[in-house]
């Protein structure tokens, strides 16, 4: 008989924040994902000491994932950062970066939480209202006649993404193909509600970048012994289409619960095969051409259609259904009973393809937004990352259609917002406390650091040593190389800021990030100009940018309010 242990007293820690080893693990997390962070960012190989598969990523979504957390307070942090991803897909870890700089700083200050949470509301609800604002000097409106906004913002993505492996020419393809893919699944007679189609990225694996490629509608890929049996496809103007949810192997396991009673002498075998043939036969007798099942066909009703000159294709998977219905415009039947023509759809045309060492049956719509990017690269670990930078990016975009417009990146908007904050909260300081029963040295105090920590997310780009230098006219952010002189001429060793909109050539000067300066007042309202003669620019996606600031304010103000961490040890 087992021994029964007496339950143990749940632990309770006070004042979780002020323990060290809180700190240090804190410290931990922000300089695993500070690491992470940027173009030149460093990538994170995470696997079990038991075995198991290794990832290798540089991405919040693959590192947070794979990554075991087990202080209550660390769960806080990456569960918000994770749902964050989960809605927005982009700007995780600039969610968890600069939440871990804002709990380190305000920790430093000494005040009160209640004071602290009041004073970071007042600051994010600035940030947030010049960020919408017309006058915000860091937000570029995007005008879809050009794709050179769009292509800049997903070439950004592209690049800040270093596990992908990707040369500039790769990239530069796969941004294209990408915005090609958004483009084919907005409707051509969109009004003022967009329903967006699909895009469906296709696995190869091991082939070139440069071979992947967009096409209309889906691929489906076959084995060359289907393939053979398929052809040759008969021509036609349109193709009348079946889709089919439940299995047609004839087995029982789609019958649900309950007992079968069968009779004395009947074969359960032979008559689930006639049910089978006589669906088959009224597919035949409607003039059906192509028949689709989510599961397994049995092989005498292949045979059976495939003497009627109808292509059977099976085995088509769970994934491809919900596009497969809006390409055909069939309702999937689920019964093996006698089908409605309401179910039955059509396609434009049926081909086959081969791209590398893979079959495809092609699919092409009469007039569906659904398409398939056949994605390649040279290994799994790259495509793996690859695949989930693609769909960062194309979420991205669905993002902008919403909110017309990016943001500045390569750190220009945190300096810039920083530069900005600064200057409202040393002129304007009474508009921002209002009645919160905070003073002024206070308020400049969690200003301080509220912008510290926003400039220390925006100097986590620099991974090599360099220096990080901002101007006094735009607030924009500047790198210079590691070992270089110190007295020197600063448009000798700049070229174009992080964002790549200003050039050095102006007459700006220059101050190292971080230093003592007075406040100034950034240059605001962006002129068209400017964007339209930068040819290469680092942008942001607003939405997933805006929301990673606010949950990142709202993640460190819950953090600072915890008062106990009640933890059940049994």
């Amino acid at each position: 008989m087992s021994r029964l242990e007496a339950k143990k007293p749940s632990f309770c820690r006070s004042e979780p924040l002020t323990s060290e080893r809180v700190k240090a693990t804190l410290s931990v997390l922000k300089g695993i994902v500070t690491s992470c962070y940027g173009p030149a960012g460093r990538l994170k190989q995470l696997h079990n000491g038991l075995g198991g598969s290794v990832c290798t990523t540089s991405q919040s979504a693959a590192l947070l994932a794979n990554l075991p957390v087990t202080h209550p307070i660390l769960k806080i942090l990456t569960t918000s950062v994770q749902n964050h991803v989960s809605c927005f897909s982009d700007g995780g870890l600039f969610t968890a970066i600069l939440c871990c700089n804002l709990v380190e700083n305000v920790q430093r200050i000494g005040l009160t939480p209640t004071t602290v949470i009041k004073l970071n509301k007042q600051l994010l609800s600035l940030c947030t209202s010049y960020l919408k604002s017309e006058a915000c000097g860091c937000r570029i409106p995007v005008n879809f006649s050009s794709t050179h906004i769009l292509l800049c913002l997903v070439r950004s993505i592209l690049t800040s993404k270093p596990a992908c492996m990707l040369t500039t020419k790769e990239i530069d393809h796969i941004s294209t193909l990408i915005l090609r893919a958004f483009l084919l699944i907005i409707p051509e007679n969109a009004q003022d509600h967009i329903i967006l189609g699909k895009s469906i990225i296709v696995p190869l694996k091991h082939q070139r970048v440069i071979d992947s490629t967009v096409l209309p509608g889906i691929l489906i890929e076959i084995s060359e012994v289907q393939l053979m049996k398929i052809l040759p496809i008969k021509k036609s103007d349109s193709f009348k289409v079946a889709l089919f949810c439940v299995s047609l192997s004839g087995d029982l396991s789609d019958t649900g619960e309950g007992n079968v009673v069968v009779s004395y002498g009947v074969s359960l075998e032979n008559a689930v095969l006639d049910q089978l043939l006589n669906l088959g036969r009224q597919l035949v007798s409607d003039h059906v051409d192509l028949v689709l099942c989510q599961k397994v066909i049995h092989p005498s009703l292949k045979q059976f259609l495939r003497t009627h000159h109808v292509i059977a294709v099976d085995r088509v998977g769970v994934a491809v259904m919900e596009p497969l219905s809006k390409v055909t415009g069939t309702r999937p039947i689920g019964s093996l009973d006698s089908i409605s023509p309401s179910s039955y759809g059509s396609v434009k045309d049926l081909c086959t393809a081969k791209f590398g060492f893979k079959h495809f049956f092609h699919l092409i719509p009469n007039e569906a937004t659904v398409c398939s990017l056949l994605l390649c690269n040279r290994n799994d670990t790259a495509w793996d990352e690859l695949k989930l930078t693609c769909q960062t990016a194309l979420h991205a975009l669905q993002l902008t259609i919403k909110e017309p417009c990016v943001l500045l990146g390569g750190g220009c908007t945190e300096t810039h917002l920083a530069a900005y904050i600064r200057h409202k909260t040393s002129s304007e300081p009474e508009g921002i406390l209002r009645d919160d029963g905070c003073t002024q040295t206070e308020l400049q105090l969690i200003a301080e650091a509220f912008c510290s920590a926003l400039e220390s997310l925006a100097g986590s780009l620099e991974h090599d040593g360099g220096e990080i230098l901002t101007d006094g006219k735009y607030g924009h952010f500047w790198s210079v190389q590691a070992d270089s002189p110190s007295v020197v001429n600063w448009p000798d060793l700049l070229s174009r800021c992080g964002c790549g909109l200003y050039s050095s050539q102006e007459e700006l000067s220059w101050s190292f990030l971080r230093s003592a300066r007075l406040p100034f007042v950034p240059q605001t309202c962006l002129p068209c100009e400017a964007t339209d003669s930068a040819s290469n620019l680092t942008l942001d996606c607003f939405t997933a940018k805006l929301s990673g600031l606010q949950v990142a304010v709202e993640t460190a103000n819950l953090i600072l309010d915890l008062s106990y961490v009640i933890e059940d040890k049994n």
